[in-house]
């Protein structure tokens, strides 16, 4: 029995991705994305019931059947409207957008070309978009619509825009070599993806030559627990040439499939907001800076804010190099206005006129003074330091090692530290000393930077604590794992229990004029420390509890006396009597197994 693509079909019925997928939660039948496949059986189900909604709607049973025999989508046009017609109209009265891809991976294995191929092919075809030198970023025309590519210098680039809590790109394309599979930069492209949380599409390169072994590189994915869709799993994989351009064609389909699932929207007519992918100073033309629009519209002569300043834009440029007025949402364009070069992954904002984008520094600088006072000492609370509590928390971290075998080693012993409550993840793990680019993807991901056999230079090691990211070098085993037990505890909620101490007996009252009353006391037995827990019992009776907030020995404060020594209590309670019995206990935390 012959099987359809889901996506296929969607297209050959005229409905979008979603709804399909929605019809098919319905049926009950299982997927792994829109590129899995579906029997004759369903097709014919998924048939009729777009017929019932189209007849329901009014109109005729016969065209939703008859749509898939035409390449024209005049017929199911009819079909598709019928599905939101009981959905709100709020979402879909905001426009679709094109998405932002970004391509990572490791050095040769064919980034650049096959974003050179994309950009030639659409610019011979004289389509759309085309030129990347001008903004850092192009615009390629399929046949679903425009995607705009970024053209990064990599995947260090790409998290220090996300660092800036900037969601630039909104999918991610992991670029490997069928011929060299997974190297040390692909692992830490991957890593970079997943801390953005940003959908991943994988681009097997290079299966023109004789020695390409993509089967080999599906297999090496799965180590990293990525499953190719072939393989039972959810990862998109597309097998493709950038010289050849095969596969090139499905692997654009697939990016306008994952935009559509994505649902990404934006209004032109909205409040401008956008993101700075880089900024330079030209010789001629003075500071340049290439900016994403994210949400609105950007006109020639509007006022930017970025950081803790401002620019008034006197010329804007399209990815073509073209002089352009405006531009409108998922449009790259190069401004010119800006007095000071902004740094990447800024946000940027629009305002009314000169006075209001003075007034929006003026109240950003106030706003980082107060922050940087207020971070001073500031103590954390319990959900703050290790989140909500009965939640399964999370230790990130990043591994380094001296050689492939201790990184394997190490890792085998961290699977066997996970518990219920404590997940460990290992974000990264490689070969060599720690970079910038491993530290910029600890900062984003909260991950500590766990090295054995290896330092960090001197500039990583500058940069780690311009970030508050530790890093952690170890030579024996032991101690690294050790490091992690820490680092578990410290995720784990503690189990306190109280420990008795000892208790005094109060013997005489002596009254101060700050202090207040204290009780001048025996201990009859234990100890009794500074800052305890401290009941006082009367007869039967508990009359007080609370702290031991002092404690001294004729003149002197001290912090412990021990059985059969006189001293001075302060438990803060002035109705304390003579006869009273006053026991102290501390919280100790339960070692757990």
């Amino acid at each position: 029995m012959s099987k359809v693509r889901i996506y296929t079909l969607a297209k050959d019925l005229g409905v979008e991705n979603a709804k399909m997928l929605e019809l098919l939660d319905g049926l009950g039948v299982s997927y792994k994305s829109v590129s899995s496949t579906i029997e004759e059986e369903t097709v014919d189900l998924i048939k009729e019931m777009l017929a019932e909604e189209a007849a329901q709607a009014g109109g005729a049973p016969a065209q939703a059947t008859a749509a898939p025999e035409s390449d024209t989508p005049t017929d199911a046009g009819s079909a598709a409207p019928a599905p939101q017609a009981d959905a709100p109209t709020s979402s879909e009265e905001v426009p679709h957008r094109a998405p932002v891809v970004t391509i990572m991976g490791h050095v040769d294995h064919g980034k650049t070309s096959l974003l050179d191929y994309i950009r030639k092919t659409k610019v011979a075809a004289k389509e759309a978009g085309g030129i990347t030198q001008h903004v850092g970023a192009f615009e390629a025309q399929t046949s679903k619509g425009k995607i705009v590519f970024i053209d990064t210098p990599g995947h260090e680039a790409f998290t220090t825009i996300r660092a800036r809590g900037a969601n630039v790109a909104d999918i991610a394309i992991i670029v490997i070599a069928a011929d060299d599979s997974l190297m040390p930069q692909t692992r830490e492209a991957i890593a970079h993806a997943q801390a953005a949380k940003v959908p991943m599409l994988i681009a097997i390169n290079k299966v023109d030559l004789p020695q390409a072994d993509p089967d080999r590189v599906k297999t090496d994915l799965t180590q990293l627990n990525l499953v190719p869709e072939e393989y039972g799993g959810d990862l998109v994989v597309v097998p493709v040439s950038a010289k050849t351009g095969e596969g090139v064609e499905d692997l654009l389909e697939y990016i306008s499939l994952t935009a559509e699932l994505e649902d990404l929207r934006a209004d032109p007519k909205g409040t401008f907001g956008g993101v700075i992918i880089e900024g330079k100073v030209d010789k001629q033309a003075g500071v340049l800076a290439t900016v994403m629009v994210q949400e609105g519209t950007l006109h020639v002569s509007d006022f930017l804010v970025v950081g803790e300043n401002y620019g008034k834009i006197k010329a804007m440029t399209d990815s073509n190099g073209a002089r352009i007025k405006e531009a409108g949402p998922s449009t790259p364009v190069q401004v010119l206005g800006f007095s000071e070069v902004p740094s990447s992954g800024e946000k940027v904002q629009s305002a009314k006129n000169e006075h209001a984008a003075r007034e929006i520094v003026a109240a950003r600088a106030s706003d980082r003074r107060d922050a940087e006072n207020a971070r001073v000492q500031r103590r954390l609370t319990l959900e703050e330091m290790m989140g909500p509590l009965g939640s399964v928390r999370t230790v990130n971290l990043i591994l380094r090692a001296d050689t492939q075998g201790s990184v394997e080693a190490i890792q085998g012993i961290l699977a066997r530290k996970e518990s219920d409550d404590v997940k460990i993840n290992v974000m990264l793990a490689g070969i060599g000393a720690p970079t910038e680019g491993d530290v910029l993807l600890a900062s984003t991901a909260e991950a500590t930077i766990l090295c054995f056999s290896v330092t960090a230079s001197g500039g990583v090691k500058k940069v780690a604590d311009g970030k508050d990211v530790d890093i952690k070098s170890f030579r024996i085993i032991y101690e690294l794992i050790d490091e992690v037990d820490r680092l578990i505890k410290g995720n784990v909620e503690p189990v306190f229990e109280e420990k008795y101490l000892g208790r005094a007996e109060v013997r005489m009252l002596i009254k101060h004029p700050k202090s207040g009353t204290i009780a001048g006391s025996y201990v009859t037995d234990g100890s009794l420390k500074r800052n305890a827990k401290a009941k006082v019992t009367r007869g039967k009776q508990v009359v007080y509890e609370g702290t031991i907030v002092g404690l001294k020995r004729f003149k002197d404060d001290v912090r412990e006396v021990q059985t059969g020594y006189e001293c001075g209590i302060n438990v803060d309670w002035n109705d304390v009597m003579e006869g009273d019995i006053i026991e102290a206990s501390e919280m100790v935390e339960v070692e757990q197994n």
